[in-house]
């Protein structure tokens, strides 16, 4: 299964403590041997080409350290006693906070059927013993340029993502076809908290009805779906479907933007920016939600014909004649203060 890059290249607090010690951009590497020579030759190796190393002993260390720290590549020695390097390869593959990690085994059996078995439990490369660090270091280069990437994109989504946050917009991933929230923005999960009342991995069903319905045609001819507003009183959360992020044989991941916007905020801007009362510009706000004088008397808790009272000294102040001129008007400065608002 594909990993979506900001899962993949998420860094854990012993990691950046250990990338702190030696370098921001050092790259961090886990030694797994149960022989102390080999740790030794290796170990000495990479610190002194930059790299920042863990070392393990065997494969109960080797995952407790690779959960705990991620490193950007590991080192396994096929065999060792208890968990061997192939279990301990299958383990850290089936585990989505690890599987993204290139496995290189070090192993002194040649033979194909081993070989084979070492790819098979999801290593990338091999080296063979007695171990020489050049070889290492040179097969090392070359996964470890992907993890490099990884990380560059994951600072650039991060960054991305926190002025979406800054700027009101929130956005989520899901993965279809089984509908699991992957991952979110703070604004997101609070936002989702308020309105849906769930939480990651869970996807709201209404945004999962909507999602499942929209997909089809926004992968096979390009159209973008109309949005997806939730209400709740006098705010609501729009959805829209960004992008999709991501596709293998198991399913595909899309990237959904939300915004909440605010009833309350909508007249307040209009009632100071075409200098009307509070009570005038929420009825004019209601007038352009298509509501009659009766249906507005019954939302502000009036009669019909003070609603017409308001909406005539409307008239007047924004110099129209009609209850269409008036929504116009509106429409129009809304519009031009926030853009995003559904009209």
């Amino acid at each position: 299964m594909t990993q979506t890059p900001p899962p993949a290249a998420e860094t854990s607090p012993l990691a950046r403590t250990l990338r702190e010690q030696q370098g921001a951009n050092s790259d961090l590497v886990l030694i797994v041997d149960d022989v102390p020579d080999n740790l030794a030759v290796l170990h000495d190796a990479l610190d002194e080409s930059g790299y920042t190393v863990l070392i393990a002993t065997n494969g109960e260390q080797a995952l407790q350290r690779a959960a705990q720290a991620r490193p950007d590549i590991v080192l396994l020695d096929a065999m060792m006693p208890g968990i061997d390097g192939f279990e301990v390869a299958r383990r850290l593959k089936a585990d989505a906070a690890t599987s993204h990690i290139p496995i290189v085994f070090m192993t002194g059996l040649t033979e194909t059927e081993h070989l084979v078995a070492a790819l098979e439990a999801g290593g990338v490369d091999y080296v063979t013993k007695p171990i020489k660090p050049k070889e290492v270091l040179a097969r090392m280069n070359v996964h470890l340029q992907g993890a490099r990437r990884a990380r560059q994109d994951a600072r650039q989504a991060g960054q991305a993502r926190n002025a979406l946050d800054a700027f009101g917009y929130a956005s989520i991933t899901v993965r279809l076809p089984e509908g699991r929230l992957i991952w979110q923005t703070a604004l997101a999960r609070d936002l989702l908290q308020r309105y849906c009342d769930t939480r990651a991995p869970e996807t709201p069903p209404a945004v999962l009805e909507w999602l499942r319905s929209h997909t089809p045609d926004a992968r096979q001819r390009g159209i973008e779906p109309p949005a997806l507003s939730i209400v709740q009183g006098a705010s609501s959360l729009t959805l829209r479907l960004h992008q999709q992020t991501s596709s293998d044989d198991d399913g595909d991941e899309w990237m959904i933007v939300m915004r909440e916007v605010s009833d309350t905020g909508v007249i307040e801007a209009m009632s100071l920016s075409l200098k009307l009362t509070a009570r005038e510009a929420e009825v004019l706000y209601w007038v352009v939600k298509g509501k009659t004088n009766k249906d507005i008397g019954e939302i502000l808790g009036s009669s019909p014909a003070t609603a017409k009272k308001h909406l005539e000294r409307v008239y007047v102040k924004l110099g129209v004649e009609t209850r269409t001129a008036a929504a116009g008007v509106a429409i129009k400065r809304i519009r031009e203060l926030q853009p995003q608002f559904e009209i």
